[in-house]
């Protein structure tokens, strides 16, 4: 039996926690971040990972900077066979990572050496990728540059958005990993150097990336709307206030005005131009102050004093 230290955060992380138990392995621990305030009303909330722990009767450790924690030293002390990751969030101390006898391994949402860093997912859909993956790799000190151990491809479509992509990448990494284990608890996997000439990155989403600039072309602000759902979320700025643009989509409605202008006003979408001959139709929004509307409870509502020709900035 593999002794393991699992590490995870997000519900990305979970059907992998869910799969290391379900296939008998010796799970020592689970390390995740410590518990946050969600919503307005800022309550107190475990993160997925420590619920599914809980439920499952593991151990759970939750430090807020492991490399300085007290809870590095009684993971290293464990003596775990493997430490798996997935999403948890923090660097691995280089004592951490020399620690288990198979290794430290991770469960990237990428097909690596593309997509380094914290934001893989929404990257890919931003940019337009027509395909993303999962990579199953050794863990280094440098960020998501280990040997790669195995992959698998899964295909990116319009109706995808970053929810819904990290569904699909959560359970194609639980399987990949499952599949790949025999082969790293018996040493008999592959260990594939990362290309360097071929890494790009995908930091953190910053607020910047999260504004709408209808100068750019209906697609790019399509991929924009929908690899920031469903969250953190795009945003525009209408009449000095934020509006927060959570659903869209292309619409081929032309016009000749200002790219942010308010072409047409339907009854359930505000089409919007874009700095191309094409436009973007909103289906859902949320002013500031209020809450997430359809497009079509917005214009019967507070919407109703927008108007045709009107524009965001």
């Amino acid at each position: 039996m593999t002794k393991i230290v699992f590490m995870g955060t997000p519900d990305f992380s979970v059907p992998v926690l869910t799969m290391l138990h379900d296939e008998g392995h010796d799970i020592l621990a689970v390390v995740t971040q410590p518990d946050r305030p969600v919503g307005r009303k800022r309550v107190l909330t475990p993160p997925p990972v420590k619920e599914e722990a809980i439920r499952l009767g593991l151990s759970v450790l939750q430090p807020e900077k492991l490399r300085t924690s007290e809870e590095l030293e009684k993971i290293i002390q464990m003596k775990p066979d493997l430490i798996v990751t997935a999403a948890y969030g923090q660097i691995l101390p280089k004592n951490l990572l020399d620690a288990p006898r198979l290794g430290c391994i991770n469960v990237h949402a990428s097909l690596l050496p593309k997509y380094r860093g914290g934001a893989p997912i929404h990257q890919a859909v931003i940019d337009g990728e027509k395909e993303t993956g999962v990579t199953i790799m050794y863990m280094v000190e440098k960020l998501d540059a280990g040997d790669i151990i195995s992959q698998t491809t899964v295909p990116i479509t319009d109706d995808d958005n970053t929810g819904i992509l990290f569904e699909k990448l959560s359970v194609a990494g639980t399987e990949l990993l499952k599949e790949t284990l025999p082969s790293i608890i018996d040493g008999t996997n592959e260990r594939i150097p990362q290309d360097e000439k071929l890494v790009s990155f995908a930091g953190n989403i910053t607020r910047e990336q999260e504004k709408i600039d209808w100068s750019k072309g209906g697609t790019d602000i399509f991929n924009q709307i929908r690899g920031l759902y469903p969250w953190p979320g795009a945003y525009s700025v209408f009449q000095g206030e934020n509006v927060k643009i959570w659903k869209a989509e292309k619409s081929d409605l032309h016009s000749d005005v200002t790219p942010g202008t308010i072409i047409k006003l339907m009854k359930d979408r505000l089409i919007i131009k874009t700095g191309d001959d094409t436009s973007i139709a909103i289906t859902e929004l949320q002013p500031a102050g209020k809450k997430r509307l359809s497009a079509e409870e917005f214009l019967n509502g507070v919407g109703a004093k927008w108007n045709e020709g009107e524009q965001f900035e």
